[in-house]
Order: C-alpha cells, then sequence, then structure tokens
C-alpha cells in the first residue's frame, strides 16, 4: 500500500475531462432531473409588462382577481432580467419592435412569447401601414392569441396551450444547450 491513501479509498485515473463530460451527460439526460426542471418551468411563466397596445387592458384584467391567472402559475413582473415570458400585446411598430427584441434578449432562458390580437399576429387594422412589425419577424413566437382584442379568456388559454407546448416539446435551455455542444448530441 502507497504511502498517503487510506485503505478503501478510491483513486481514479484518467482523462478528468472525458469524466466531467459523461457526468454531465449522464445527469442532463436523466428523466427524473428533466421532468423536474420542465415542471419548474412549466409553472413558473413570468410575464414582464411591456405594452405595446390596446390588448395591454385585457391582460390587466386577465390577471386582476376575476380571471386570475395566476392560478396557472404566471405571475406578471416588471423587470425583463426576472422574466421569460414577453407577450406582445398588439400593434408592435417598428420603434416598439426594437425595444421588444432588447427586452426579449434581456429576459432568462428559457424564454417564450405570446403574440396577442390580431395587431400583433398580422397588423390588424393597420396591416398595410410602413411603420407596422408582426411579432414572429422580430421574435421567435410560440402561441398566437387571435381576436380584437382577445377576451382574458383567450390569455388564459394562451397561457395553458404553452404550458402544453413545454410538456410536449421539453425545454430548451441555452445552458443544456451549450453543454449539448460541449458534451455532445443527446440521442
Amino acid at each position: 500500500m502507497e504511502r498517503g491513501l487510506e485503505r478503501g479509498s478510491v483513486v481514479f485515473v484518467g482523462q478528468i475531462d472525458v469524466f466531467v463530460k459523461k457526468v454531465i451527460s449522464s445527469l442532463i439526460e436523466r428523466r427524473p432531473v428533466k421532468d423536474i426542471i420542465e415542471w419548474g418551468v412549466m409553472y413558473s411563466l413570468w410575464p414582464v409588462h411591456l405594452m405595446t397596445s390596446c390588448c395591454g387592458v385585457e391582460l390587466a384584467a386577465g390577471y386582476a382577481p376575476r380571471y386570475d391567472i395566476e392560478r396557472y402559475g404566471s405571475l406578471p413582473f416588471v423587470s425583463p432580467r426576472q422574466t421569460n415570458l414577453i407577450i406582445i400585446e398588439g400593434t408592435l411598430t417598428r420603434k416598439m419592435a426594437r425595444v421588444a427584441r432588447i427586452t426579449w434578449e434581456q429576459m432568462a432562458d428559457p424564454k417564450f412569447v405570446i403574440a396577442m390580437g390580431a395587431c400583433a399576429i398580422d397588423g390588424g387594422l393597420f396591416w398595410n401601414s410602413f411603420n407596422i412589425v408582426r411579432a414572429n419577424e422580430v421574435l421567435p413566437v410560440d402561441v398566437y392569441i387571435p381576436g380584437c382584442p382577445p377576451r382574458p379568456e383567450a390569455l388564459a388559454r394562451a397561457i395553458l396551450m404553452l404550458q402544453d407546448k413545454i410538456r410536449s416539446q421539453g425545454v430548451k435551455r441555452e445552458d443544456i444547450e451549450l453543454l449539448e455542444r460541449y458534451v455532445g448530441k443527446r440521442s
């Protein structure tokens, strides 16, 4: 027995970076850990308050006590750095599109987008204006809510649809994607 090693101790011989890659890969691929992350994200959809147009009134009604969208795990916040959901509330002008994009880039991963109202989807009343930008031209929209303006129930339904999408497709967190690049593609 060599000096300095106690009886029964384990010594790893080999490349530590290969060992670390295997440990990270096995932790990411384990179903209980992945399920817990997805469950946490699904019931922590926190939209940033960025009101672009008149659909903001319906959003406020949706989060008020009568419709209480918070019961589905969605709670509005003020700061983009504490949120993971942006709801484009109606018309998006070129100036506001830039603000929406900057806000979206500041949000925490994984982040989601809901386009609310006919104006966010296709320009609505202002469809042929030079100054209108559709939400899907500047942001990756996950759920569309048609209507002018859509009712608060439609917003609640969109939150549930987004939760279903997270449940069925899983979470694509940027740090997990970075780890995949480092570790290698999962099967």
